[in-house]
């Protein structure tokens, strides 16, 4: 479809298009006179996403996420805000006065009022910030800013009761848990005082050591007293190893060594032999007197020795008995002291836990701050008469030109030499202006073209 073409079929609809648009007009300027006026104020609110001095170790994002935000603007739409936000309002103002007088025939009047707060809500937050707009529309701009302020409120004080509520929770779960471990604890320090007190023994190490070097001197005592237990006898070691002994020994074989040679010149009767012959015998007598004395007095120190070496062996035995049952007692007085410790841990872990549950469940401060409160809007929502006028002129000719389209295709007449043209399917060989104006079109047929029409033009 040319431009000429459509500029004739607007030409000959022109009346039903000025209709159209005139009540579209009408309709838009009865709305604007008479549409209630209604008011939106806004509460703006900031999320701040700064690590909680109470609960440091508690999660906080690091940037606000869509999820993030999505959970907090569900929050002020929840019933839990509403009805927060409905007891916040006075009750002898707009709009809670109206709200009641509507909800008297209500079967349930509390719950109906929050639905109608709830109504009028609008949550939107704002673009790459922490920042969420709390707006409500009303019929004044003073209620509309009271109920904003409201909902605002009634989000801050929610969200601190969603964080304070589970803190109270853990802290009375854990003041049981303290208890429970105080109980341990004492229990535990019970039974090392009472195997302390039982024992003799007051640490892991307390005579330790002592009774060890104890038995280590025991064993070598023993060691050394079995390497000094010989036998006497003349030719025991000790009567060999005697000075006095060997050197009358040498005396001895000197004088045998001097009778022999003497023998060899002299008689048996001669004096010098009777006299050399009588001091070798009372030098062998002498000789077997003190070997005899030296091996009894060895005899002695053996029987001495061994009765030494039972008396070590025994202290040994006792001494190594001692040992392993003190060892046992440090073993048990370890298990013991490693309880109390245990015990001790778990119950400064958990007071320190139920000490920070009960600081943040006491916390009157929350992550939401109000930027401002909500201001009474001086203008009334919604579009201005003229932009309305405006919009419902456009609106107008656009659904009357459609609709003159639409009728003109549903039937079709001749308006111009392109629409012969492309019925005939000839050429237009001329065409006589219309007498006003050179540009009019064809006048419109009275009928439409038939089948048999256009077969006898062809």
């Amino acid at each position: 479809m040319s431009l000429n073409q459509l500029i004739s079929i607007l030409r000959a609809r022109r009346g039903l298009i000025g209709l159209i648009v005139l009540a579209t007009i009408a309709l838009a300027l009865g709305w604007v006179l008479l549409r209630p006026a209604n008011f939106t104020a806004k509460a703006p609110v900031l999320l701040d996403v700064r690590a909680d001095p109470v609960a440091p170790n508690s999660y906080q994002p690091n940037n606000i996420s869509p999820s993030f935000m999505s959970t907090q603007i569900d929050i002020v739409k929840s019933e839990r805000v509403a009805q927060r936000a409905v007891r916040l309002l006075p009750p002898d103002q707009a709009p809670m006065l109206r709200w009641r007088e509507q909800a008297k025939n209500k079967s349930a009047p509390d719950l109906w009022i929050v639905h109608e707060a709830q109504q009028k809500l609008d949550v939107k937050p704002a673009r790459e910030s922490n920042i969420i707009t709390i707006a409500w529309t009303g019929k004044s701009p003073a209620e509309a800013a009271r109920v904003a302020n409201a909902f605002a409120q009634a989000y801050m004080e929610t969200s601190l009761e969603l964080r304070t509520d589970p803190a109270k929770k853990y802290a009375d779960w854990f003041d049981g848990q303290v208890k429970e471990a105080r109980d341990r604890l004492e229990a535990a320090q019970s039974k090392l005082s009472s195997f302390q007190e039982k024992s003799g023994i007051l640490s892991a190490d307390e005579r330790g050591d002592f009774e060890t070097t104890r038995l280590t001197e025991l064993s070598q005592q023993l060691m050394a007293a079995q390497g000094r237990g010989r036998r006497g006898g003349e030719n025991s070691a000790a009567v060999m190893e005697s000075p006095l002994v060997n050197n009358m020994r040498a005396d001895v074989a000197k004088l045998e060594s001097k009778l022999q040679e003497a023998s060899a010149t002299m008689g048996s009767a001669h004096p010098t032999i009777q006299r050399m012959q009588a001091e070798l015998s009372t030098m062998r007598s002498r000789l077997a007197s003190e070997s005899g004395r030296v091996g009894s007095a060895a005899d002695n120190s053996f029987v001495a020795n061994k009765a030494r070496e039972r008396e070590l062996q025994q202290a040994i035995s006792e001494q190594k008995a001692r040992v392993l049952s003190l060892n046992k007692q440090r073993g048990e007085l370890s298990v013991l002291q490693r309880d109390v410790d245990t015990a001790q841990k778990a119950y400064e872990a958990v007071s320190a836990s139920a000490a920070q549950s009960r600081l943040q469940s006491l916390s009157t401060q929350t992550n939401v701050m109000r930027l401002a409160s909500a201001v009474e809007p001086q203008d009334p929502t919604g579009p201005s008469p003229a932009l309305a006028l405006l919009v419902a002129l456009a609106g107008g000719l656009m659904i009357s030109v459609a609709l003159a389209l639409l009728l003109e295709l549903i039937n079709r007449r001749i308006r111009s030499v392109e629409d012969l043209s492309a019925v005939t399917q000839l050429p237009i060989l001329a065409t006589v202006p219309a007498a006003a104006s050179a540009l009019r079109p064809l006048l419109p047929t009275s009928r439409r073209l038939s089948l048999a029409s256009r077969r006898s033009l062809a």
